[in-house]
Order: structure tokens, then C-alpha cells, then sequence
């Protein structure tokens, strides 16, 4: 659904589809099908939608982007050879580069060969400076090395874009083969994690999790939501205690997904990440109107993303990421101290409801995430494709607090819109005494001091 508000110019080659796209004509016999798996998982983030590139990408009305999901030829391979033809197709041109000033030089040269648009050109040789300097703040011996290698591989699956753009159906399973999108990603944010300062808090609840999802339950993970490396950082937070549910929570082996507004499948920067994670689109309440002609095609999507997140649910054994806020944190304007952003009430309320429709039982956990010196967004919320990244080495946290149950918290409402705000505060509160737990941990160098009686850090890793 995301793809309606992108597409490529004329000169491309034939886009290519999402693999679960091709499996049925039908989105939600895709997700029926999908739904024999053995375990599952899902992932939900609700972001806001911009409006592209103007050198890559225009506004589609919803027949247009029917046209490009029918192309007969794509549609007539299977996931995997659509992929594969792909990666034989693609010019490689970016891992060829051995040095840093020839990879440099292949972007200048593709742009002039018209291969490449200036404005992509531009935001790659950013991003290149800034993830070097991220790097070397980490004083890793293999720094030069480890820059060249990750950052070789991000500019070849851009230009892949560019040469073939990718077009996300509503519900996309990650790419693993016969490139693996998910490993791309662990790899490219790993080195910027500066562990020696990162924290785990209340690890005991994450077994609990982990527990209950292997007795078919779903989990759903209410949490703030700061940077486009928050699944990377989380899954790579947990992979030394459990592998097993960071695995769940972002490989497609047990078909997760993570619901994300349109900049992640239409930013040519985004993108790839994008492709390594399983992912179902909701378009932010908050930008519902920023474009009037699209805003009826918006909602429709939206409720069939929630079809989407039903069938899954019916299944059982998921686990939900989802942040109300509607997007990421920002620091306070005055004080320019960050903190969690405001939760929606009906969303939240929507999701619960959700759950408690499905056939498997559903547990509601506060979550809390800091890791904005990764990779922090811009100041203010923009709503052009092409924001600036910036990239530092830096210390991260992630705390999950005790189950929190809706009839406990409302018991005392008078009625259900009531209900439904105290119990979206109640679970900010929690996340927010997380946060701060989180960022005395890091921020303010407290490390396990930190630590309170309702959150226990700890370094898992070490």
C-alpha cells in the first residue's frame, strides 16, 4: 500500500514486487497461507507518510500502482527467481570499489553517466562521511575496514533500486535470499552500538515472553519509538540472552511483521533496510490529510492492514511492536532533553481490541528504547523523503516492565473513552519511567547504579 505514493521514472527497469505479493493475487489469501508457519511474529511501528523524491519518485493514484503490481513478467516467477534474476541483472558497479576514494568515485561517475540522480548521489556520499566518522569514534583497530565493507554494500543495494525499484506489497516478508537483507542490516548498525554502555533492564521478563510465545499466545509490545534502527538495536540487545525470540522478532524464518509508515519503503536510503523486514503498512492518523486526493486511498489501506494483522493474530504465536505516538520521539524544543512522545489513545485502543478478537490469548507489556545518538531525526517532523541522517557510535538501553492488563487499570472508569485514555497514560507512564531509567544508565554514566526497584539493568553481553 506504502508504493502508492512512489514510483519509478520511465527509465527504469520493470520494478520488482515483494515476494509475498507473488504468492496470490489475494492479499489475504497471501496471509492465510502464510499463516502454516510454524511460529510467528509481528512487528508494528506506525510512522508518518511523506511525499518522495521529485527526481525518483511522484504520487500515484491507486490504478497506477495496480498497473505496476500486475506486470505480467514479474508476476510470472516465482519469489525466488524474480530475486535471483535480479542479482544476475544488477551491474554490481559499487562492489567493485576497493578503496574509499574509489567507491566515492563510482558515485560521481554514475551521476554523470545519468545512472544515478544527483539528489540520491548526494545523500550517499553523506551518509558515507557520516557513518565513517560514526565508526572511528569507536576506536575499533579494523574501523577503515569495516566502514569500506558495510558501506560497500549499502550503495550497491541502493543503486539496485535505482536500477530496479523494489515495490512493497501490504504485507512483505523479509528477504534472506539470495541476498540477506536481514543480516545487511545487523551488520551495517552492530559497529555503532557501543555496548560497553548499553543495558538490558528487567531480562527475567523477556524469558517470560519468550515462554508464552512458545505456548501459542501473542505478545504485543507497547514502546516509544526513536530511530530507523530501533528493530536492529533491539534484536541485537537480546541476541545474547535470547536468540531465540530476537530471531522472532526479525528474521523471516517465523514470518514477522513489522508495521511501518511509507517513508521506510519509499526513502531510497530506507529502503534495503526496509527489505530485510517483514512489514505491514499504516499510514500515521497525524498526516492522514497532508495530501486530500490520497487521504481516502490512506484509510482504506490502513483497514486492510488490519485485516492483514487479524489473520496473522488468529494464528497465535506473534509478537507486536508498536509505538502509538504515531512516530519517533523528539527532544523537548526548550530544554532539548529527550523523552517518549505522547501516545495515542485510539490507536492503542484499536490494537487491543484486535488482540482480544483473536482465538489466541494476548499479554500487553510496556516497553522503553533508547538509542536516538544512533542515528537521530531530524528536530522536527518532515515531510519530504531525503531527511539527513546523522550517525554517531553510541550507548543504548532497552527495558520491558510486567504485564499490564486493561481491566486492572480501567476498573474504575465510568466509561470507555475514559477507559481507553487512562489506560494509553497508565502505559506511558511505564514506558517513561523505563526511559528514564534507561537514560541515567547511559546518558548520565549511573551504568548498573542505575538500576530501581521496578527496573533491573543489566549487561548480558559482558
Amino acid at each position: 500500500m506504502f508504493t502508492l505514493s512512489a514510483t519509478p521514472s520511465t527509465t527504469f527497469l520493470t520494478p520488482r514486487v515483494s515476494p509475498s505479493s507473488l504468492s496470490s493475487s489475494s492479499p489475504s489469501a497471501a496471509s492465510c497461507s502464510s499463516l502454516s508457519s510454524s511460529s510467528r511474529l509481528c512487528l508494528v511501528s506506525v510512522r508518518r507518510r511523506s511525499s518522495a523524491s521529485p527526481c525518483l519518485f511522484s504520487s500515484l493514484k491507486v490504478s497506477a500502482m495496480a498497473e505496476l503490481v500486475k506486470d505480467t513478467e514479474s508476476l510470472s516467477l516465482s519469489p525466488i527467481q524474480s530475486a535471483e534474476r535480479t542479482e544476475t541483472d544488477h551491474s554490481r558497479t559499487f562492489l567493485s570499489a576497493t578503496t574509499e576514494q574509489e567507491l566515492l568515485s563510482v558515485i560521481r561517475k554514475e551521476t554523470e553517466a545519468g545512472r544515478l540522480p544527483s539528489t540520491i548521489a548526494s545523500g550517499m556520499e553523506e551518509l558515507y562521511q557520516n557513518y565513517k566518522n560514526a565508526i572511528l569514534q569507536s576506536r575499533n583497530p579494523k574501523a577503515d575496514e569495516t566502514v569500506l565493507s558495510n558501506m560497500t554494500a549499502v550503495l550497491d543495494r541502493v543503486f539496485l533500486d535505482i536500477e530496479d525499484p523494489f515495490v512493497f506489497s501490504p504485507y512483505h516478508k523479509a528477504m534472506r535470499v539470495p541476498f540477506d537483507y536481514y543480516m545487511f542490516g545487523q551488520n551495517y548498525i552492530r559497529p555503532l552500538v557501543d555496548f560497553r554502555n548499553s543495558y538490558v533492564g528487567n531480562l527475567s521478563i523477556f524469558y517470560e515472553i519468550e515462554e508464552k510465545l512458545q505456548q501459542g499466545h501473542n505478545i504485543f509490545l507497547i514502546s516509544n519509538h526513536q530511530t530507523e534502527a530501533d528493530p536492529a538495536v533491539i534484536a541485537l540487545l537480546l541476541e545474547s540472552t535470547n536468540p531465540h525470540l530476537a530471531e522472532k522478532m526479525f528474521l523471516d524464518l517465523v514470518l514477522q511483521t513489522y508495521i511501518a509508515g511509507d517513508r521506510v519503503v519509499t526513502d531510497p536510503l530506507c529502503k534495503p533496510f526496509s527489505m530485510g523486514r517483514n512489514l505491514i503498512c499504516v499510514y500515521s492518523k497525524k498526516h492522514m490529510n497532508d495530501d486530500p486526493e490520497l487521504a481516502d486511498m490512506k484509510r482504506k489501506a490502513n483497514t486492510r492492514s488490519l485485516k492483514e494483522m487479524a489473520l496473522l493474530l488468529r494464528g497465535g504465536s506473534q509478537i507486536v511492536w508498536i509505538a502509538p505516538s504515531g512516530g519517533r520521539d523528539r527532544p523537548d524544543p526548550a530544554t532539548g532533553e529527550w523523552y517518549p512522545a505522547p501516545f495515542d489513545a485510539a490507536s492503542l485502543d484499536n490494537l487491543r481490541r484486535l488482540g482480544e478478537h483473536s482465538a489466541a490469548p494476548g499479554h500487553i507489556y510496556p516497553l522503553a528504547l533508547l538509542c536516538h545518538n544512533i542515528m537521530p531525526p531530524p528536530a522536527q517532523v518532515e515531510k519530504e523523503i531525503g531527511e539527513k541522517r546523522m550517525i554517531s557510535f553510541h550507548g543504548t538501553g532497552l527495558s520491558v516492565a510486567p504485564e499490564i492488563t486493561f481491566s486492572d487499570i480501567t476498573a474504575s472508569c465510568q466509561n470507555s473513552e475514559e477507559a481507553r485514555e487512562v489506560y494509553a497514560q497508565a502505559l506511558y507512564d511505564i514506558v517513561t519511567e523505563q526511559y528514564n531509567v534507561l537514560k541515567s544508565a547511559v546518558h548520565y554514566e549511573q551504568g548498573l547504579n542505575a538500576s530501581t526497584p521496578n527496573v533491573s539493568l543489566s549487561q548480558p553481553w559482558s
